[in-house]
């Protein structure tokens, strides 16, 4: 019952008008390729793939979920026939390098087509998806052998990757990992252990399972300092890719889950499974943040596109559903009643929906222009600035996106009033598989204090005041504009979007100063400051887009109704969604006693 249609209108202002991608590809020869015209017929020829392969297996697929039968994994009907039109279709090898058998194009590219999979199909598109993070992982920290084997297929697609750092004692705390990893004299490594929640760690789509794992070499240090990294394939492999007796990795179980059925969920057992070292000893979280960045914004996107889904749904089902009249007076006479659309608290939900999806669109889709930078860096100051601009903005987007993602689903169902909670209609699933997207990879609490403790308060604020400045230079350059009508359109996002930057920069110090006299202010005030920063990144992405939309309309173009939608759009968020800093702002700025001061056995009186 479900429909979706790529939002291509929205994509390509983004990637030409606000972001500039095609002056971006400029400055690197490796893009040349990446012309407008290319990058037209790989948007729509993904689109239909999205549309036409991936949706429809995107409710059946939850409904017949994944089979487990004695370690084995079977996806549901239709995955693994669309998984092979993928990788026939070239797509895993989109945004990968000439060098391993990549197409070479840009990573920001390559997220676009991420989010028209995800939005159509995201348990689907998790197969596929893990792969990127082992990708890149192998890429910048494996040796040449390890490129040689591994990238070539995984760049093809006929072997996928996995993450495995979660043990059943241990989730965020990665100190308490127990995996050993023996060595056996030969450069290689005898690795056993149990990890869980494995996405993609078994399934039938391909005939061979890359698996990048977390294990601690004999005499290791205690706590995180003593883990390292190792590559371990499901199959044993020659260096020429020829594969040949089972590594003795062995899933025990899948999971039964909330939502995202049709992705595999596994309980992985390596028992004595030859592994290499990928990195230095003892450096493995640091390498594996290579992955977990990836897997992050991934998230990120994943809240982006429930929120699309989700919204495109609703808007369709408002427009037809019928109930009661419009408190100003009948819209349609003729009809029984009035489309629900016409009521103030629908409309209200729908334009949350639309905010949510189009702004965190700009949100991801400027942060994967700065992976193009890395991707393409030079020297090794170049990728530590870009590195440092990625990392300080990675856990807005993984925490903030996702719990808005559910926010919108969530605003879906409410909107389809009964139907909503009925499966055929398909609104529910889209709650129960937003609803992961805020806790893997790091819980928004966990991303919160990455983001106030690590990015903010231990470096004295330094990213935030880079980003800061970046945020204040649009304004004083939007508050200059020799066009005074356009000048005082703009006043009414630039004002509020400084005011809201210098608020973020006093709350942090104020933060910082507290902290000092009582560490339990971090943790308390964390997570309201995570989502205070959300919102101010992204209305400084809604002003862009009026600045935007408001340059089209002063020359000749086809569609004005969408760019003045834009700019009502982006009225809409600065009016009625970045206000709720307000309320963010009192709650991080309590004292943490309220928090605190009840002792845990006075909590329940049972």
């Amino acid at each position: 019952m479900l429909s979706y249609k790529a939002p291509i209108a929205d994509i390509k202002f983004l990637i030409e008008d606000v972001f500039k991608y095609y002056d971006h590809y400029k400055k690197y020869e490796e893009f040349e390729e990446a012309t407008p015209d290319l990058v037209d017929a790989i948007l729509h020829e993904c689109a239909k793939f999205s549309e036409n392969e991936l949706l429809p297996l995107y409710q059946s697929g939850d409904k017949e979920g994944c089979h487990f039968d004695n370690g084995k994994v079977t996806t549901p009907k239709g995955f693994k026939e669309a998984y092979q039109q993928y990788i026939d279709g070239g797509w895993s090898a989109l945004s990968h390098p000439l060098a391993h058998g990549g197409q070479g194009l840009p990573p920001s590219l390559g997220m676009v087509q991420s989010e028209m999979t995800g939005t159509a199909n995201w348990s689907w598109a998790m197969y596929p998806g893990l792969s990127h993070g082992a990708m890149n992982t192998i890429n910048t920290h494996g040796n040449d052998k390890q490129k040689e084997l591994y990238l070539e297929r995984l760049i093809q697609g006929s072997w996928t990757g996995t993450m495995c750092l979660t043990e059943p004692q241990c989730g965020t705390d990665l100190g308490q990992v127990k995996t050993k990893a023996e060595p056996n004299g030969d450069g290689t490594y005898n690795i056993t252990g149990t990890k869980i929640f494995i996405s993609a760690g078994e399934h039938d789509l391909t005939e061979n399972i890359i698996h990048i794992v977390l294990a601690r070499l004999p005499d290791a240090p205690q706590g995180t300092r003593g883990i390292s990294l190792f590559i371990v394939p499901k199959i044993k492999a020659e260096q020429d890719g020829t594969l040949g007796e089972s590594n003795h990795v062995t899933c025990g179980s899948i999971e039964e889950k909330m939502g995202i059925k049709a992705s595999a969920t596994a309980v992985l057992n390596f028992d004595n499974a030859v592994g290499e070292l990928i990195g230095p000893e003892n450096k493995g979280l640091e390498c594996m943040f290579t992955f977990m960045n990836t897997a992050r914004i991934g998230t990120a996107l994943q809240g982006v596109c429930s929120s699309e889904l989700a919204f495109q749904n609703s808007l369709i089902y408002a427009k037809e559903r019928l109930s009661m009249r419009s408190l100003t007076g009948k819209k349609y006479p003729e009809q029984v009643a009035d489309p629900i659309i016409v009521h103030p608290d629908v409309r209200k939900m729908l334009m949350t929906q639309k905010v949510i999806s189009e702004g965190g669109r700009a949100m991801i889709y400027y942060t994967a222009k700065i992976v193009d930078d890395i991707s393409m860096a030079k020297s090794e100051q170049e990728r530590k600035t870009a590195d440092d601009r990625l990392g300080f903005i990675t856990p807005i987007l993984k925490a903030f996106l996702t719990e808005l993602g559910s926010e919108s689903a969530n605003h879906g169902l409410q909107i389809f009033g009964g139907h909503g909670y009925i499966k055929e209609w398909g609104m529910e699933q889209i709650v129960r598989d937003a609803r992961i997207s805020t806790l893997y990879e790091g819980t928004t609490g966990i991303q919160a204090l990455d983001l106030l403790g690590r990015k903010i308060l231990l470096t004295r604020g330094k990213s935030l005041n880079d980003f800061s400045k970046e945020v204040l230079s649009f304004c004083k350059n939007k508050s200059l504009l020799s066009n005074n009508l356009h000048k005082r359109k703009m006043n009414r996002f630039i004002w509020p979007l400084s005011k809201a930057i210098a608020n973020w920069q006093q709350y942090s110090m104020r933060l910082g100063f507290k902290a000092q006299s009582n560490r339990d202010v971090v943790g308390s005030a964390s997570v309201d400051f995570l989502m205070y920063s959300g919102y101010v990144v992204m209305a400084y992405f809604w002003a862009q887009m009026a600045q935007s939309a408001y340059e089209k309309l002063e020359g000749e173009v086809d569609n004005r109704d969408f760019y003045r939608a834009k700019i009502k759009s982006a009225e809409f968020y600065f009016e009625r969604m970045l206000p709720r800093t307000k309320s963010l702002a009192a709650t991080m700025m309590a004292d943490p006693k309220t928090l605190m001061q009840l002792d845990q056995d006075l909590m329940s009186f049972l």
